[in-house]
């Protein structure tokens, strides 16, 4: 395997000291703009690269930021995308670490301290709030997703969302909506908070099925919604995953999607919008749920907050029609 290029490398090459090299190589001061020309060009011809780790090791702070978030979850891949936009933005680098159905949360949190992170971004927990407090206090912490009181968290309003996902089928002329719930998923009795409001509000009748975060558990539903005999007018699932769920059963059934059944969502993830999926649904703004994560992060981190004091930040939803959704009959 070839050796990494070295400062003594550089310095060899470009025929100065290796300590002119680091003081190049750090932006510091002491070198004439003639030498760090001379320097960078070496560094280049020779293909070195500084070593951040090497570096991070020899400072106190290591300007990392740890995230968790749930393979699969394609909310939370752009919510990851968005912490990577933000933390490049205020200068730190991200270490991400997944939790799958074979690795825990425990086990992912311990691989980001491990890793010398300065403060973590949790991406939808699902461990118990007493937990994360404690947590907390050993190592700043914002949770984005879900509200968790004595810890920093950056959330949608949920409980919005679902009651504006709600009023849009009302509005259509729609009655009979069944909700498929999201189960101990974060957000989810804020969701469900809302669409209770929402149709007891307008005086028709709640029908509450469990549904829950993927493709399958929509699937599922939708079939024991076949079974039942009746169909509603609407179904609005907790999020796009178990909504795609939904349509592919009403499809495979030979029920036309919105002309018999409204189908709608909730995240606006990327699926939602392809043509042939068309899906209404209720959008989170990930881009500026990730930038306030990271912003209240490192305002914890460079000590420009009150310690004692914790933050729920709510960013508004906002509703996306598409073409799964339509007046009854039409």
């Amino acid at each position: 395997m070839q050796r990494r290029p070295t400062l003594e490398d550089v310095a060899a090459r470009a025929g100065v000291s290796r300590a002119l090299v680091s003081i190049v190589m750090r932006g510091a001061a002491g070198a004439s703009d003639e030498t760090r020309a001379r320097v960078k060009r070496a560094a280049d011809e020779i293909g070195y690269r500084p070593d951040p780790q090497a570096r991070r090791l020899r400072q106190q702070r290591t300007r990392l930021v740890g995230v968790t978030f749930t393979a699969g979850q394609e909310f939370h891949a752009d919510l990851v995308d968005g912490v990577y936009v933000a933390a490049e933005t205020l200068g730190y680098d991200v270490v991400l670490s997944a939790v799958t159905p074979h690795r825990d949360e425990p086990r992912a949190l311990r691989t980001l301290v491990d890793d010398r992170c300065e403060g973590l971004v949790l991406i939808g927990p699902q461990m118990p709030a007493r937990q994360l407090v404690d947590l907390a206090s050993s190592i700043p912490v914002v949770v984005v997703a879900r509200r968790v009181r004595g810890v920093d968290a950056v959330r949608s309003d949920d409980v919005a969302g679902a009651a504006m996902g709600v009023e849009h089928l009302l509005g259509l002329g729609h009655r009979r909506i069944t909700y498929l719930d999201g189960g101990g998923a974060p957000g989810a009795a804020e969701r469900l908070r809302g669409y209770r409001r929402a149709v007891r509000a307008a005086g028709v009748a709640e029908v509450v099925r469990p549904g829950g975060l993927t493709e399958r558990e929509g699937a599922l539903a939708a079939a024991e919604v076949l079974e039942s005999g009746e169909l509603p007018e609407a179904v609005f699932a907790f999020n796009d995953r178990c909504a795609l769920g939904v349509l592919d059963v009403l499809i495979r059934a030979g029920v036309s999607v919105p002309q018999q059944i409204s189908v709608m969502g909730f995240d606006d993830s990327p699926l939602a919008g392809l043509a042939h999926i068309d899906l209404t649904t209720v959008r989170q703004d990930s881009c500026a749920l990730a930038a306030a994560a990271m912003h209240r992060l490192v305002a914890r981190l460079d000590e420009t907050v009150d310690q004692k004091r914790t933050v729920d930040v709510v960013c508004e939803p906002a509703l996306v029609v598409r073409g799964s959704t339509a007046a009854p009959g039409s």
